[in-house]
């Protein structure tokens, strides 16, 4: 099963909820399952396997979780399906759930169970017809690129005024910023968050700049420990984070310097205790969401390794997902931004040029994590490649950010 995470955010920014976008099967060795076949197994609603088999704070440890449902799975037995507290989920319908009496009585079954509701691709012509099914959703998805928002803003302000409005299909910061001041909306769903704005000029931060030169340390050959450990030394957090983690490993708690740390660990897993511990700081002052993206393609790419046949290069796939926001980041172009950052060249080719070995990757990891699942069905196809291996590639790299928080915390 193919799973994706879209992330929803408020105005400040700070996600608020996630949808969960999953396909079983891929329709391109199976194109039966886009006809008769949909209805096979519909008595389940995907989302909630996916939750009960990885837990609820593997997706999110607080936070909403928008589940799709279809006109067959919305009358599944949801309770027994998963046991996680029904106010942490919305179940996410759309224009095939018709506003016939059958359907109304199901929703405010579901409300009555203390879940939440949400609607999604209405047309404006529709919004007369749903006023039933529109008295009980709790969100509303208004799509900027294909409807008046703004009309419909006003519409639903006037006459459902305790529906929450999402604005989605969100492409730019500016778009972003246009809707934010227009108000109305509670949530924002698009890829505006990892856009590089890159018009004027964006002189990096000092501190950024000592980080740079920290990445450039350690991701250059054989580098020495003593001079990595010295630039770590510069920042607070990062000296109090590498002790606190060393001493964990060690029996006597002894270690006091962070010249003996990096020695402790070694070179290798000093560099990548580096490359993701620099990155939460570098993008601390981006959206939380850009640092677990980040970390996620991080982790996702390197477990993709073995499944593309590159289990020699999870060090470089791992850092290809870690700088692929580093635009954003740094509020540049990726040339710009990987000029700055020592990178091998085969890192630089396919986050630049989208060309060399770990190119595909990086293809596959894109079109993952927007859940275009046509694209990643096919280019699965192409390279006769089998779903379950991604899937489960995904999903560790879910169980992989979700202990690393736990264990910050």
């Amino acid at each position: 099963m193919l799973l994706a995470l879209i992330p929803l955010f408020d105005g400040n920014m700070a996600v608020t909820a996630y949808s969960v976008f999953s396909q079983k099967d891929n329709f391109f060795l199976d194109p039966m399952m886009l006809g008769t076949r949909q209805n096979d197994g519909a008595a389940a609603v995907e989302g909630l396997e996916l939750i009960r088999t990885m837990g609820i704070e593997t997706l999110s440890e607080d936070k909403e979780i928008f589940v799709p449902v279809s006109n067959i799975s919305v009358f599944s037995d949801v309770e027994n399906q998963c046991d996680a507290p029904h106010d942490r989920i919305v179940f996410l319908l759309d224009n095939t759930i018709p506003p016939v009496e059958m359907y109304v009585s199901r929703l405010k079954e579901l409300k009555g169970m203390g879940y939440r509701l949400a609607i999604r691709k209405l047309a404006v012509s529709s919004f007369e017809s749903y006023r039933e099914v529109l008295n009980l959703v709790d969100y509303v998805f208004l799509d900027n690129r294909k409807i008046a928002i703004d009309k419909a803003r006003i519409y639903f302000s006037k006459l459902y005024p305790n529906i929450r409005l999402c604005a989605g299909g969100i492409d730019s910061m500016e778009v972003f910023e246009k809707l934010k001041a227009a108000g109305g909306y509670q949530l924002y769903e698009g890829n505006f968050y990892r856009v590089p704005v890159t018009k004027g000029s964006h002189e990096v931060a000092p501190l950024k700049v000592n980080y740079i030169e920290l990445l450039n340390v350690v991701n250059s050959e054989n580098f020495e420990l003593t001079k990595a450990a010295d630039v770590i030394g510069r920042d607070t957090a990062l000296t109090i984070s590498l002790l606190k983690m060393v001493n964990r490993m060690t029996v006597n708690n002894g270690i006091t310097t962070i010249r003996h740390a990096a020695a402790m660990l070694g070179q290798r897993e000093l560099r990548k205790w580096i490359n993701t511990a620099v990155v939460n700081q570098m993008y601390a002052d981006k959206p939380s969401e850009i640092t677990r993206l980040s970390l996620l393609r991080a982790k996702f790419a390197e477990n993709l390794g073995p499944v593309f046949g590159l289990k020699d290069k999870t060090e470089e796939l791992f850092l290809m997902g870690l700088f692929s926001v580093l635009d954003v980041i740094l509020e540049k172009t990726m040339e710009e931004a990987l000029q700055m950052v020592m990178v091998t060249g085969e890192v630089r080719d396919a986050l630049l040029n989208g060309t060399g070995k770990l190119a595909p990757v990086m293809n596959l990891l894109r079109q993952y994590e927007n859940a275009n699942w046509q694209e990643v069905s096919r280019l699965l196809l192409l390279d006769k490649r089998d779903v379950e291996p991604v899937n489960q590639a995904y999903m560790k790299s879910l169980e992989w950010y979700r202990d690393l928080m736990f264990e910050k915390v």
